[in-house]
């Protein structure tokens, strides 16, 4: 009997703003100890609540920078005048140590990562309703009317290209939402 440990699979999971993506995550961490969460490198200072390692790897501008040009980022991108990666060594290491490792990333990630890892498993959050949606912004009260636009015109392209993803899941109710998820994963980690 080996003692080799089943590579753990590639999951990129994405979804407009405001359609649950952390909410249902949380529930995953919860539900599957099998299923982790890569921790993305970020040039952004850190909030108060932040801890490094945990939400982000604070890197300054030279350390990333560095990162890049040693090709250290499974995929990377500038967002508001701040840069953020995914690091392939740490999701490598968990891979390898049979993790199943969601990446949290934006659909313009998402594409790259799909298009350069054909083996991972792509999952799109989806929202009931555009209005839905809409309401779930509002309800935060944290953004000001343009950016509320702002995000909403995201949504819709991102939405449309949902086609792309291996599953699209709903979250109409979180708790079918996290079943649907886990589903995907049982699924998956029963091939080959």
């Amino acid at each position: 009997m080996s003692d080799t440990v089943k590579p753990g699979k590639l999951y990129v999971y994405s979804g407009a703003s405001g359609v649950g993506k952390g909410t249902i995550m949380k529930e995953l961490l919860k539900a599957d100890d099998s299923i982790c969460l890569s921790v993305s490198a970020t040039t952004r200072e850190p909030r108060p609540e932040e801890k490094n390692g945990v939400h982000y790897y604070f890197l300054s501008r030279e350390e990333f920078d560095s990162i890049v040009a040693e090709g250290g980022f499974m995929e990377h991108a500038t967002y508001c005048n701040n840069s953020y990666g995914t690091l392939r060594s740490e999701v490598e290491e968990k891979l390898a140590a049979g993790k199943n490792v969601f990446l949290e990333i934006d659909v313009q990630g998402a594409l790259n990562i799909i298009k350069d890892y054909p083996d991972c498993v792509s999952i799109f959050i989806m929202p009931p309703s555009f209005e839905t949606l809409e309401k779930r912004l509002r309800a935060r009260n944290t953004e000001t009317e343009t950016q509320i636009r702002n995000r909403l015109e995201t949504a819709m392209r991102e939405i449309k290209l949902s086609e792309v993803y291996d599953y699209c899941v709903v979250n109409d109710d979180l708790d079918k939402a996290v079943e649907d998820v886990l589903a995907i994963v049982k699924k998956e980690s029963e091939k080959n």
